[in-house]
């Protein structure tokens, strides 16, 4: 199991229980750090959409493939499919007229064309690939988690405080009110969607 960012290796390590057989290690999906032809499979969770060359990405998961085997990863559909990352991006933009915050629909909701992602996956010279697109329900206990979560735990972080520094709870409190207005005060639930793509190499 393989991230860019170590502590959140370590942290995933540490709740793994000894012997568990995952071996955690720091690794560039742009510059992988193993032997070509190495696995049968390569998974990537919610992770190109970051990539800074998806193409060089896609390269480096077909090297390290054996021949004949599977890429299988991940990419959000549009901000418009998963309600409440669009609730939250609606009301920052009403908190911030003149500059709104678009981190979710820019980044992990901006990879969502399915023909791009199977050129891109071609350039990178996979021959077969399937695209499924799911629709789930993302479910919280209150409309406080995933305004907590998108507007705290998440890069829009970083684009409310760079507007305000001081705004940070207010644009999260907002967040949440949005979500309780539309989903109610209580246990809230909404759409989620996503790609799952297969590539063979």
């Amino acid at each position: 199991a393989t991230d860019l960012n170590q502590p959140m290796l370590d942290y995933a390590a540490s709740r793994q229980a000894p012997g568990s057989g995952v071996t955690w290690r720091q690794a560039d999906a742009l510059a992988l750090p193993f032997e070509d032809a190495t696995f049968d499979l390569v998974c990537c969770q919610f992770g190109a959409m970051f990539f800074p060359d998806r193409t060089s990405g896609y390269r480096e998961a077909k090297r390290v493939l054996k021949p004949g085997g599977h890429f299988l990863f991940n990419v959000w559909d549009r901000i418009e499919e998963n309600v409440f990352a669009d609730d939250v991006t609606n009301a920052l933009a009403r908190i911030f007229p003149d500059d709104p915050p678009r981190f979710l629909a820019r980044t992990p909701h901006g990879y969502h064309d399915k023909a791009l992602i199977r050129r891109e996956l071609e350039q990178a010279g996979f021959s077969r690939v399937a695209i499924e697109t799911r629709a789930e329900q993302s479910c919280a206990s209150s409309p406080c988690i995933p305004a907590v979560a998108y507007c705290q735990g998440t890069l829009l972080r970083n684009e409310i405080e760079a507007r305000d520094p001081g705004k940070l709870e207010t644009a999260t409190d907002y967040a949440e009110a949005a979500i309780a207005n539309k989903h109610g005060s209580g246990a809230v639930a909404a759409k989620i969607q996503a790609h799952v793509i297969v590539a063979v190499a």
